[in-house]
C-alpha cells in the first residue's frame, strides 16, 4: 500500500466496528479499487484512494471543445492528464451493482453501493471544487450522500460518518447476508495470489535435482503430473540465474512461460534475475536463430506454403487454420528444426544453461538443435512425462536416440504427488489404467503425507452433446457459488476444453446467460495473431475468472476446475484428458473438478463419479 492507503485502512480499521469486512486492493475481476468494505446488514463501499499533494502540483479541469470535461495536472510548466477517480469509482459502483452483486433491488439496492474518494493529504474543500465539473444537477445536490469526500482533516478528526454515509441511513434495510455472498467470491484473494508469497517447498530428492549438475551438465528427469517437474526445472533456473549464468527456458506452449516465471520469482535469491533469464517456445526460436543473412532465405523458403495460406483473403481464419495444420507437420517438425540445427552452430547467441519443460511434447532433433546453443561446459536439463504425450511423440525418444541426445545413465525419477488431492488421484488413475497404454503410463504415487490434507470433490457429469455447452456454465455458476468461503475466489476458476470452437460457444453463453456479464480471460481464436496474443497475455494473476484448451494448460494447476471432454477416441485425446483432469491442485481449504461429458465412449467410466463418490 501507499502511505496515504496505510493511513485510510488504520482509519477503517480504528472506526469501523466488528461487522464490517475490509477488502485490501480485491481483485474485482481485474477492476482493483483501492478498498471495498461491507457490512452484510448495511451495505458496501468501494474506495479509491490518492496521496495528491495540492501544494506539490496544481490540478485542474480543462473542458474540451466538444464540451468533456478532464483532469489536468501542472507541475515544472508541463500540463498533461491524470487519472480520474471521481469517474473510476462510478465504475466500481456501477460494476458491482450490475454484475457482481446482481440480485440488488433495481432503485434501492444502488443506493446500497456508496464509491468514496479520500484524499489523505489535501483538504475536502479543495477536493469539491474539483469534483464538481464531473457531477450533473442532481448528483451534486446529493453527493455528500450519493458520491462522498474524504480529506486529511476527516480522517484526522475521525469522521467516519462523513466519510461513510452509509451509517447515517436508519431506516434502510436492502443489503442481506445472502446478497454478500454474490461479491464476496471477487473479493476474496485468489489461490495463486497467496502462493506467490510463499518459498519453494521441495522434497529432498527435488531439491537435489534443483541444485546440483551432473558430471556431463546433462540431466533428463521424468515423472507423473503433479510430482514437481516443473518446479525443480524452476528452481534450478533460479539458482543458476542468482550465479549470474544465462538461462533459456524452452516450452513448446507459449502459456507455460507465465507459471515457470511465477515460480522462478519464488526461488530467485539476488535482484537483476530477470536479465538472465529467457522464456521462449521453440518454434519461435528457430525463426529467431534463423533470422540472419545466410539463413532468412532458406526459411522463407520453406515457411512460404504457410505464408500463402495466411495471406489468403478468400479463406476465413478457421480454414487458414485447417489447412495450415493438413500441411505444417514435416514443415515445423523436421524441415525448420533442420534449419536451427545449422544456424545455432554459427550463431553468437550461447547460454549457459538450457531448460527444457515438458519434454514429452518435443522430438529429439529439436533437442538436437539446441544443443548447438549451450556453451562448452553449459548444462541442459529434460523433464518429461509421456503420460501426457498429448502431440504423439514420447515415443521418438528411445534408448538409442536418448544415448545420441548427450545423456548418460538412466532418467532422474519423482515418484510422489503432490498435486492431486485424493478423490482426483484415483479418479486420474482409474483413467489412465483403462485407457492409456501400459508403456507408457506414469502414475503419481500417493504422497501420505500430506494426501488427507482438504476436502475435495469430484463430479461427473454425462450429457448428450447439444446440451455439453449449458452444462458447462452451469457447472461454471456452481464453482462461482462455492466461491467467497475457504479461501476461494472466482478467480480460482478454470475451464477447459479440447476445441475452440467449443471454448468459443461456453464464452458466448456464460457472457450472456441470464444477463450474467463476467469477463473472461480465454485463448480462443481461430484467427493465430490473436490467438498468440491471448496466450501470451493469459497467467494466473489474471483477476478474471479462466478459460482455455487442455494442452494451453499443461503444467498449471487450480482449486476450482470445469473439464468438458467432447471426444475421447484415439490416444492423444485420451493423453490430453488425462493431462487435463490433472491439473486439480490440492488445498488445505478444499478443491473441486467438475467433468462435463458428452463422449459416449466415457459414459460407462463417468457413472462412478456421477454423483462425487467414487464407485468401486
Amino acid at each position: 500500500m501507499t502511505h496515504g492507503e496505510r493511513l485510510v485502512f488504520d482509519f477503517l480499521d480504528r472506526e469501523l466496528d466488528e461487522g464490517w469486512e475490509i477488502y485490501i486492493q480485491p481483485h474485482l475481476n481485474g477492476l482493483r479499487p483501492d478498498f471495498v468494505i461491507m457490512n452484510t446488514n448495511i451495505g458496501i463501499a468501494v474506495i479509491e484512494v490518492k496521496d495528491w499533494n495540492f501544494d506539490a502540483m496544481r490540478y485542474f479541469v480543462k473542458e474540451h471543445r466538444n464540451g468533456r470535461n478532464e483532469l489536468y495536472a501542472r507541475k515544472d510548466g508541463r500540463e498533461f492528464a491524470v487519472e480520474n477517480p471521481f469517474k473510476k469509482i462510478k465504475v466500481y459502483k456501477d460494476a458491482i451493482f450490475d454484475v457482481y452483486c446482481p440480485r440488488l433491488e433495481q432503485k434501492a439496492g444502488y443506493a446500497a453501493i456508496c464509491p468514496v474518494v479520500i484524499f489523505p493529504f489535501a483538504s475536502r474543500d479543495r477536493v469539491l471544487r474539483l469534483q464538481e465539473a464531473f457531477l450533473d444537477e442532481k448528483a451534486r445536490k446529493n453527493r455528500d450522500a450519493w458520491y462522498p469526500i474524504g480529506g486529511c482533516e476527516d480522517l484526522a478528526r475521525g469522521r467516519l460518518s462523513t466519510i461513510l454515509p452509509l451509517l447515517n441511513r436508519t431506516d434502510y434495510n436492502v443489503m442481506r447476508p445472502a446478497l454478500a455472498e454474490d461479491l464476496r467470491g471477487w473479493l476474496v484473494e485468489p489461490d495463486f495470489a497467496s502462493t506467490q508469497r510463499k518459498p519453494l517447498a521441495m522434497d529432498r530428492n527435488q531439491r537435489t535435482l534443483a541444485e546440483t549438475r551432473t558430471p556431463s551438465g546433462y540431466r533428463r528427469i521424468k515423472g507423473p503430473a503433479g510430482s514437481g517437474k516443473s518446479l525443480v526445472l524452476a528452481a534450478r533456473a533460479a539458482n543458476l540465474a542468482s550465479e549470474g549464468k544465462s538461462v533459456l527456458i524452452v516450452t513448446f506452449n507459449i502459456t507455460l512461460w507465465h507459471y515457470l516465471r511465477d515460480l522462478i520469482v519464488r526461488g530467485v535469491t539476488r535482484k537483476g534475475w530477470m536479465e538472465n533469464v529467457t522464456f521462449v517456445h521453440f518454434h519461435e526460436w528457430c525463426k529467431r536463430v534463423c533470422d540472419v543473412p545466410e539463413f532468412l532465405d532458406e526459411y522463407s523458403e520453406i515457411m512460404a506454403p504457410i505464408a500463402r495460406i495466411q495471406d489468403d483473403e478468400s479463406l476465413d481464419d478457421k480454414e487458414k487454420k485447417r489447412r495450415i495444420s493438413a500441411i505444417s507437420g514435416p514443415i515445423l517438425d523436421q524441415e525448420i528444426p533442420h534449419l536451427a540445427k545449422k544456424a545455432a552452430i554459427s550463431t553468437a547467441e550461447k547460454f549457459d544453461a538450457i531448460l527444457v519443460d515438458e519434454g514429452q511434447d518435443f522430438l529429439p532433433l529439436w533437442w538436437e538443435a539446441l544443443r548447438g546453443i549451450c556453451k562448452p561446459g553449459g548444462e541442459m536439463v529434460l523433464v518429461a512425462d509421456a503420460t501426457q504425450d498429448v502431440y504423439g511423440k514420447a515415443a521418438r525418444w528411445t534408448d538409442e536416440a536418448m544415448s545420441g541426445a548427450g545423456f548418460s545413465g538412466g532418467w532422474a525419477q519423482l515418484k510422489l504427488g503432490y498435486r492431486l488431492p485424493s478423490d482426483a488421484l484415483r479418479l486420474v488413475g482409474d483413467f489412465a489404467n483403462r485407457f492409456l497404454p501400459p508403456e507408457s503410463r506414469d502414475l503419481p504415487e500417493p504422497d501420505q503425507g500430506s494426501l488427507s490434507l482438504g476436502a475435495s470433490q469430484v463430479e461427473w457429469i454425462q450429457c448428450e452433446e447439444r446440451d455439453a455447452v449449458k452444462r458447462c456454465v452451469d457447472a461454471v455458476l456452481a464453482m462461482h457459488r462455492k466461491t467467497g468461503r475457504q479461501g476461494l475466489a472466482n478467480a480460482d476458476i478454470v475451464f477447459l476444453c479440447s476445441a475452440i470452437d467449443h471454448g468459443q460457444d461456453f464464452i458466448n453463453l456464460l457472457t450472456t446467460y441470464h444477463g450474467y456479464q463476467v469477463n473472461v480471460a480465454h485463448t480462443y481464436s481461430h484467427k493465430k495473431s490473436e490467438e498468440t496474443r491471448r496466450k501470451m497475455g493469459f497467467w494466473l494473476g489474471d483477476a478474471r475468472m479462466k478459460a482455455t484448451t487442455f494442452h494451453s494448460f499443461k503444467g498449471w494447476e487450480t482449486r476450482l476446475l470445469v473439464v468438458y471432454i467432447a471426444n475421447a477416441r484415439g490416444h492423444e485425446n485420451r493423453a490430453a484428458i488425462y493431462a487435463a483432469l490433472t491439473r486439480l491442485k490440492r488445498s488445505e481449504q478444499g478443491s473441486h473438478l467438475t467433468v462435463v461429458c458428452s463422449a459416449p465412449e466415457l459414459a460407462e467410466f463417468g457413472a462412478g463419479y456421477r454423483l462425487g463418490q467414487h464407485v468401486a
